[in-house]
């Protein structure tokens, strides 16, 4: 079955360049209505101009759908607040959500000033947080919601020299677990994807033979999954190139020990086993977790 988005309305964040651009066209070309938000800054944030924004919505007007921009900074809520009010004033209705947008300070720990880090903090997270509260009672009320989070393998798995981006990466995969339990009954799905794109983010980092592999749009049919009526829900989407993996997050089965108290003599002697992730499982809930030790200390308890 084709995935459309006709009456669908999104917003699209960061959406001026880059991933956020590909992003919105491919919405709009399946029917969604779409919000165009892009600060229009430069790659470390500083600076503005909505005309990054116009581009992206002129292209999808002068192609028949229908777009307008916004300039918003994602990282003032006030602002935030307005867009989506403007958005709701216009169209009456939010359905999607791509939290895309972001900027980079990369420096070695060492040498990071404190400012960067919390800068880089507000965009990704605190700005994922600002839409994402702005639209969630809107999509409590209509019964629907899509929302995407746009996490990282640096988030994931580290990249030297952006510990403040890794640490925002990391914080959407928790924002994103907890916001699935408190959506679902509200047909409010949330995902969180992983990308690898030739941006203004990665144009130095990576050699042009594999920049010119990594197309934006390459990446963007992912994302129309995730945004789709019968989308997954929690799900960490890996994309680049044309090629998609899943993320698990597992915890190993671990093991009881023995003595009370426990030694950390007996962890070291018994580490092989307890990370041993061939029975792993991924847990639904942090309850999961205490429960699972709970129930083996009391089975390996004295019966009096």
């Amino acid at each position: 079955m084709s995935i459309r988005f006709d009456q669908r309305v999104a917003i699209v964040t960061g959406a001026g360049n880059g991933l956020g651009r590909a992003h919105a066209l491919g919405l709009a070309a399946r029917g969604a209505k779409v919000v165009v938000n892009d600060l229009g800054g430069a790659l470390d944030g500083s600076g503005s101009s909505a005309r990054a924004a116009e581009r992206v919505a002129d292209e999808i007007n002068a192609a028949g759908g229908e777009a307008f921009a916004d300039a918003s900074n994602v990282a003032d809520a006030a602002a935030v607040e307005a867009m989506v009010s403007t958005t709701l004033s216009r169209y009456g209705r939010v359905d999607i959500l791509v939290n895309n947008a972001g900027i980079l300070r990369d420096k070695s720990f060492a040498k990071m000033e404190l400012s960067d880090f919390r800068t880089v903090m507000d965009v990704h997270v605190m700005g994922a947080v600002h839409c994402t509260k702005a639209v969630w009672e809107t999509m409590r009320t209509q019964n629907y919601g899509r929302i995407l989070f746009t996490t990282s393998s640096s988030g994931l798995y580290g990249n030297f020299g952006q510990a403040n981006y890794a640490a925002a990466k990391a914080a959407l995969i928790g924002l994103m677990n907890t916001l699935h339990l408190e959506g679902a009954k509200y047909n409010i799905r949330l995902n969180a994807l992983a990308p690898v794109a030739a941006t203004r983010m990665t144009q130095e980092l990576m050699p042009k033979e594999a920049l010119g592999l990594l197309k934006p749009e390459a990446v963007t049919p992912g994302v129309l999954f995730l945004m789709s009526e019968n989308a997954p829900s929690r799900v960490i989407l890996a994309a680049g190139a044309g090629g998609f993996a899943v993320t698990h997050i597992i915890e190993s089965e671990g093991l009881q020990l023995p003595g009370d108290p426990v030694t950390p003599e007996a962890i070291a002697a018994a580490f092989a086993d307890i990370s041993d992730a061939e029975n792993g499982k991924a847990l639904q809930g942090a309850f999961e977790q205490t429960a699972k030790f709970v129930t083996r200390a009391l089975a390996a308890a004295p019966k009096s």
